[in-house]
């Protein structure tokens, strides 16, 4: 599964954190606040998605984007400390 993530981060130890953390699950960096990844398998990201709440706050907003996924494009959402899930059927 293809995973990219964009990253708007509060202040800099969380982006110190949430930036090693993807880099443990084997993202690379793309761009400024922008990580990439084709290897991840969706047990790895349930498991990072639950480690990223534990480390971000309020203020903190994260998309992913995930393609293919049951042929759908998913794009899912941390902002406000809720996750938010949007499906979009191909």
């Amino acid at each position: 599964m293809f995973v990219a993530i964009a990253c708007e981060l509060g202040n800099d130890d969380q982006k110190h954190n949430i930036y090693n953390l993807l880099l443990q699950y084997g993202f690379k960096k793309i761009l400024k606040n922008i990580y990439e990844s084709a290897t991840i398998n969706s047990n790895q990201l349930l498991r990072l998605k639950r480690e990223i709440d534990r480390l971000t706050d309020s203020y903190d907003i994260l998309r992913f984007y995930q393609y293919p996924m049951d042929e759908t494009l998913v794009l899912s959402s941390l902002k406000e400390k809720k996750w938010r899930k949007m499906i979009i059927r191909i």
